[in-house]
């Protein structure tokens, strides 16, 4: 085990499976000459030239059509998109050709192509460069979506997302890239995708969070077991489709209260499926109706005092919690 940054998890996976698999390739703005907008493929080109890691106009439809077209014929690619709100000039590409091409195909096609690139906001770049669009791709049969929010997860996910058979939309929490976290030093380290992890047992409730806000959660969790002797379980899903629904069912079973928190909008977002599936499957197991934490229904701030209050804050998480337990 090493102690490394989300940002170098994410070089050792793309660089593992560069070495592990010749077909494998990336592409994308800024990923050779200047190793990365966020210095994810630092020392790439160096070692894999530039028939492997190829540098592109700005143009996120037609590279993306490029690496649709590349995956139909057996290669691997992996498209690197600045940030995903760049992406919706590409959507495209990769809701009406990666996704529905294996289907209309009868299965003639596979398209192994992962789509990854920083999700969510930053720090004042205003509500152009920081949306957590997650819900978009998620709600697209045909994609897989993940959304890793340690190291751990983002090099063991990614590998698998190379991997697998099917476009993989890979969303890297932009804040997330100089956090750090063991990370197994085995070029086999491999995370299934579908599988969700609790990152901390608890009794009394359970959190259910995904990205930048699992650690906001866990900071919640912190302050309530501290404060209000609640114990909080906080669920990690890390693959948002398909999600593994089944853990977040037994976790409220037992615990028989649940909140949610993600930094997406309000209005039909990834907690609004999560509520739907626990109100099908387990609504007599609850005390108390599901909270939602997220970020606010408007366009991200730019002023930094608004941008704060903007997002799913650990005191609204705690708020959330002490509602559902009927704490004040």
């Amino acid at each position: 085990m090493a102690l490394i940054a989300y940002r170098e998890a994410l070089n050792q996976a793309l660089r593992e499976e560069m070495r592990r698999d010749p077909d494998v390739f990336l592409m994308g703005e800024e990923v050779g000459a200047y190793q990365g907008a966020y210095k994810i493929s630092q020392g790439l080109l160096e070692e894999f030239g530039e028939w492997r890691v190829r540098d592109v106009p700005i143009a996120e439809l037609g590279f993306t059509g490029l690496g649709v077209g590349a995956a139909m014929v057996g290669l691997r690619p992996v498209i690197e998109f600045m940030t995903w709100s760049f992406a919706l000039l590409a959507i495209d590409g990769i809701v009406n050709a990666a996704a529905k091409m294996r289907y209309m195909s009868g299965g003639q096609f596979k398209i192994p192509i992962t789509f990854r690139g920083p999700s969510g906001a930053a720090n004042q770049l205003a509500a152009t460069h920081s949306q957590a669009l997650e819900a978009w791709y998620a709600h697209v049969p045909g994609l897989k979506v993940v959304a890793p929010a340690t190291a751990r997860d983002a090099k063991g996910l990614l590998k698998t997302a190379i991997r697998d058979d099917d476009p993989v939309v890979f969303l890297e929490g932009e804040i997330l890239y100089a956090t750090k976290d063991e990370v197994p030093e085995d070029d086999e380290f491999l995370l299934p995708l579908g599988v969700a992890e609790v990152k901390r047992p608890g009794k009394d409730v359970t959190v259910v969070a995904h990205s930048r806000p699992l650690h906001t959660a866990l900071r919640a969790a912190e302050t309530l077991e501290r404060e209000d002797g609640i114990s909080v379980e906080v669920i990690d899903p890390r693959t948002l489709r398909p999600m593994d629904v089944d853990s977040i069912l037994d976790s409220v079973r037992r615990t028989n209260r649940c909140v949610i928190v993600e930094e997406g909008w309000p209005v039909c977002g990834i907690g609004a499926q999560i509520v739907d599936d626990i109100q099908r499957e387990a609504f007599d197991f609850l005390d108390a109706p599901i909270a939602r934490v997220t970020g606010a229904d408007a366009p991200q701030p730019y002023a930094r005092n608004l941008e704060q209050l903007a997002f799913p804050q650990a005191e609204y998480v705690v708020r959330a919690v002490r509602q559902v337990c009927y704490r004040g």
